[in-house]
């Protein structure tokens, strides 16, 4: 079997610590996301902070090229709905 160059094996090395940032990144935002529904949900006093958190880090995963902009973009549009639907529902139901 031939050798790899040495430039192979630092690409990969490369590769795999890539890898790991962008898996950890993807991971946060879902997490956030998750955060973000449950303050909803519960009525969270802090849940504007939880919110802008959770979209700024949307929007730095886009420029980092993580996830797609049309990706990020929906992200941030069905967190929108999700809190406009409930947002009604529960101000219904306090009346």
């Amino acid at each position: 079997m031939a050798k790899k160059k040495r430039s192979v094996l630092k690409r990969q090395r490369q590769e795999i610590k890539r890898r790991l940032r962008n898996k950890m990144i993807k991971s946060k935002i879902k997490t956030l996301i998750k955060k973000t529904k449950e303050a909803i949900l519960n009525n969270n006093p802090d849940f504007n902070k939880i919110l802008k958190e959770t979209i700024k880090e949307i929007d730095k995963a886009v420029a980092k090229g993580i996830i797609h902009k049309n990706n990020g973009a929906r992200k941030k549009s069905r967190l929108m709905k999700f809190i406009k639907k409930y947002r009604i529902q529960l101000e219904l139901e306090k009346k």
